[in-house]
This record gives C-alpha cells, sequence and structure tokens, in this order.
C-alpha cells in the first residue's frame, strides 16, 4: 500500500493522512500501538526462494533529525518494516527516504511494523 502525499486530505481507505505533525521519532517509539515514522533504508534482506515470500527493510533517523553525539554514543534508532508474502516491494531499496505508517510490535532486537503503509520521499541519486 502506498500513502498519499501529505497534500492529500485522505488516504486511499479513507483514513486520515498525518499531515508533517504525527511524525514519532524512533528513538522515541511507544511499547505498542499505531505510530508514523520517518528516515532512510539502511538495508533490505531477501529470502530465499524455498522459505515464505517475506521481504524486510531497516529504517534508521536522518543525522538531521537525531541529537547532536553525547555520552550515549553508539547505533542510531532502528526500525525493521517487514512486508508478508512478498519478495521484493519497488522503490524501496538501501538509501530511500520514507515514511512509514503502522502498528508498532516490538521484537526481540527492534520495533517492527508488519505490512506498513509507506510513501517515499526521496530516492538517492547514483554517482
Amino acid at each position: 500500500m502506498v500513502l498519499k502525499s501529505p497534500r492529500s486530505a485522505d488516504s486511499p481507505h479513507g483514513d486520515p493522512v498525518h499531515a508533517s505533525g504525527g511524525i514519532t521519532p524512533l528513538g522515541q517509539l511507544p511499547d505498542k500501538g499505531r505510530v508514523m515514522c520517518q528516515g532512510h533504508i539502511e538495508s533490505v534482506t531477501f529470502v530465499p526462494a524455498d522459505r515464505t515470500p517475506e521481504f524486510s527493510a531497516i529504517l534508521s533517523e536522518d543525522d538531521a533529525e537525531r541529537p547532536a553525539p553525547g555520552p550515549k554514543r553508539g547505533r542510531p534508532p532502528r526500525l525493521r518494516v517487514v512486508w508478508l508474502g512478498r519478495r521484493r516491494v519497488p522503490g524501496i531499496e538501501a538509501g530511500v527516504q520514507i515514511r512509514v505508517e503502522g502498528t508498532l510490535a516490538r521484537g526481540l532486537d527492534m520495533p517492527t511494523i508488519f505490512n506498513p503503509r509507506y510513501e517515499i520521499l526521496s530516492r538517492q541519486e547514483n554517482e
């Protein structure tokens, strides 16, 4: 599913789409509930053909959205997004800026959204 641009009043399914407000920073995700986040795709994972179709990506916050480095240095907050039943999602590749919306599940290693609605914000240019 693809979110319409924030200029649109409604989503294709009749639910209101949040404008620029309502974005939850990855470092402030709740334990559960519906969230909207944005950042860049850090990596994607393809599963072998003999496994159930699933396509996943790791979303990281952009450097501009993160607070300045301090005593707690380390990896930026991340979110896993997973599309079940699909081997590929058009436009989703490393370096792409996206906004995702969905119900948050807490995984063992990081928060996860399954089958999120998404909007591609920009693509990384090839050099």
